[in-house]
């Protein structure tokens, strides 16, 4: 699980990165966050589109294959700015491989979070089980545009590297990782936060374009996408995919966006 104190009581002026990560001081009001695998859900009554999978956590895209069919993804993604929400709300935005239907995870990511009247966004790497790194070499401010590569070296060696674009900022690390590689993932989630999955935040729409597997064009389609189920009503919609089917947008709520130019 992805763990990190957000440090709710911390002031922050302006938009500023998560003061979060493994030497943080425990706080009082410090909340506990942690990404998950996919949790399988069932569409509501009424739902819109015919997505090929749903979520109480994910909306976005996956594709699936056998014992070590994915070794590197990338991906490229407009941070959204989250809206003020009436209770603590999350989202993250990344790329991964695994977690799809097993338990592994590797992933990078932003996040952008509202709760305690503002809004709050990191940059993050993870392999699951172990708790989430923040880069805090790399402040986030919504509108920034997100470059993200995660690759198989030798062995269990992977690299990952999250860049961005907006700034300049990039950060790489190489690290281990055993998972099967049965999964390639563009997820928008609901994180999960205090043992439970989150409300998501009212983020917007985001785009998730250009992206690769193995080197390659992934041939999205739309029986790989999924759409997040909350409380039963659809609260993340996917759009189909881009005519270069490298691409897609993903909205909050249950009406489908257009997807992206190309």
């Amino acid at each position: 699980m992805r763990l990190r104190s957000a440090l709710a009581a911390l002031p922050l002026s302006g938009v500023a990165a998560l003061a979060i990560g493994a030497g943080t001081p425990a706080l009082s009001s410090a909340v506990s966050i942690g990404s998950h695998p996919r949790i399988a859900a069932s569409q509501p009554a009424g739902h819109t589109g015919n997505y090929g999978w749903a979520s109480s956590n994910w909306s976005g895209y996956a594709i699936t294959g056998g014992t070590g069919a994915f070794h590197a993804v990338t991906g490229s993604w407009k941070v959204p700015a989250v809206s003020a929400t009436r209770k603590a709300s999350y989202s993250s935005n990344w790329i991964g491989i695994d977690g799809f239907n097993n338990s592994n995870l590797i992933q990078t990511g932003t996040e952008s979070d509202y709760y305690n009247g503002s809004a709050h966004y990191a940059a993050w790497w993870e392999i699951l089980p172990a708790s989430e790194t923040v880069i805090p070499s790399i402040t986030v401010r919504p509108g920034d545009t997100f470059s993200a590569n995660i690759t198989k070296g030798t062995g269990s060696s992977w690299t990952i590297t999250l860049t961005d674009t907006s700034s300049g900022k990039s950060f790489t690390t190489t690290q281990s990782y055993s998972g099967p590689g049965t999964s390639a993932e563009w997820i928008e989630e609901a994180p999960t936060v205090g043992g439970h999955v989150a409300t998501l935040a009212h983020y917007g729409q985001a785009t998730f374009d250009p992206g690769t597997v193995n080197g390659g064009n992934p041939h999205l389609s739309f029986s790989n996408s999924g759409d997040m189920i909350q409380g039963r009503s659809q609260v993340s919609t996917p759009s189909t995919p881009d005519s270069d089917t490298d691409g897609f947008n993903v909205a909050y709520g249950s009406s489908q966006p257009s997807p992206p130019s190309s």
